[in-house]
């Protein structure tokens, strides 16, 4: 029998603590984040159609991004026992330098779009907790303001244009910024066909129709930043105009070739990385020359649709060439868990990209810090249940990669 007796109101009040008031609408809305998932859903409250889906769309039926993501999610782990997990060390060393963690933060293209603080709030994100920061050749913020923001590693994605003096320039100014790591692009001959900006209009300049105007009504912040910070342009390229995925395509250029590649390494004084890597033949070839590094990317699903799943292609790469030029993966992360999972199957380091996106657009340099926030506990978590103590543990018996698509023989 169970002996009952009066409440103790001492006893009840000891069981009960209220949470303290939080004041600030912005700290409130990102401590509900608890996923990047969640920091999405805001940052679509929060933010103009056009904008959102700037960042958040992908090429033509976006199954590509689709896919990659499905990819990630379709892992199963195989944790150790007994091991001492008290503290975890989760540093690493990427191309030449060390890194906090086991990942930087992509290259986004007219970042400023999404939120007025664009690059400043993902280049303090990574000064912050120590990892690198990769500017974009369509980004917003000058190189040498990045280099200020962030006095750790940096890194520059370079698009070679059709006026390969401006690519030149690019790469001397990096390069005096005292940036460490060129990211040669190699997927982008001609911009993807990007349906939702052209179903929204979206344009640079923006281009104000009836139904972004209605969208926009309930955002007034975003607008109200937009007309009060400075002018909204390339900080890199002088003119512009049209939709994203035109201005690409007329600052791109569809004759880059391996020659481009050699020119640009004997510009280069740091680590040369070629992005956009998508088969193993391409890997096999690169390596062969040397660089440094390979990117296994799709560019994020942006530009051809369909193509293959970086993470799957990341084993068999890392077997071929991972002993000689460091792998690194991209495409569809949005979980510590992901980031874990592609360093046990042989990557140096993953590379995120629209995840720290929707925390920008879900509270700016605030919520890119809270994107990076819950990107590493998951990551510490994911570990700690592995029972894996630190990063040069984590090995491919830790990891099962679960396919749905198996080609048709």
């Amino acid at each position: 029998m169970v002996t009952r007796k009066f409440p103790n109101p001492r006893d009840v009040f000891e069981l009960m603590r209220f949470k303290k008031p939080v004041w600030s609408a912005k700290r409130r809305r990102l401590e509900s984040a608890l996923t990047i998932h969640d920091l999405r859903a805001i940052a679509q409250r929060r933010t103009p159609r056009a904008a959102f889906d700037y960042v958040d769309g992908a090429a033509d039926g976006e199954i590509s991004l689709t896919r990659a993501r499905q990819a990630w999610e379709d892992v199963e782990f195989h944790p150790d026992i007994l091991n001492d997990v008290s503290r975890v060390d989760t540093s690493t060393t990427v191309l030449g330098g060390p890194s906090a963690y086991p990942f930087a933060i992509g290259p986004i293209g007219f970042s400023r779009i999404a939120h007025t603080e664009g690059e400043v709030g993902g280049a303090s994100a990574a000064a912050r907790i120590g990892i690198p920061f990769t500017l974009s050749t369509l980004g917003n913020t000058a190189i040498e303001r990045v280099a200020e923001l962030n006095p750790g590693r940096n890194w520059f994605q370079l698009y070679v244009m059709r006026q390969r003096e401006i690519s030149y320039g690019l790469v001397e100014r990096a390069a005096a910024a005292g940036f460490d790591t060129l990211m040669f692009t190699v997927d982008a001959p001609v911009g993807g066909n990007r349906l939702r900006d052209t179903r929204n209009g979206f344009s640079i300049p923006p281009q104000l129709t009836m139904r972004t105007l209605v969208n926009a009504i309930p955002r007034p912040w975003w607008w109200w930043d937009f007309l009060t910070t400075p002018k909204l342009e390339f900080a890199s390229l002088s003119s512009t105009g049209g939709t994203v995925g035109e201005l690409l395509s007329s600052a791109m250029d569809p004759t880059i070739s391996f020659a481009d590649l050699d020119v640009i390494r004997g510009m280069w004084p740091g680590r040369l990385v070629v992005k956009g890597v998508q088969n193993l033949a391409d890997a096999k070839r690169l390596a062969g020359l040397g660089v440094d590094g390979i990117i296994l990317s799709n560019h994020g699903g942006r530009q051809l649709d369909r193509a293959p799943i970086p993470f799957h292609l990341l084993p068999d790469v890392v077997r071929e060439v991972g002993r000689d030029t460091e792998v690194i993966v991209d495409t569809g992360i949005m979980h510590g868990a992901d980031i874990v999972a592609g360093i046990a199957l042989g990557a140096r380091c993953a590379i995120v990209g629209r995840a720290y996106m929707y925390g920008l657009m879900a509270g700016g340099v605030d919520g890119a810090h809270r994107a990076m926030e819950i990107l590493t506990r998951q990551i510490v978590q994911t570990m700690r249940l592995l029972q894996v103590a630190s990063v040069e543990e984590l090995a491919p018996r830790h990891v099962t990669q679960l396919r749905r698509l198996v080609p048709r023989t």
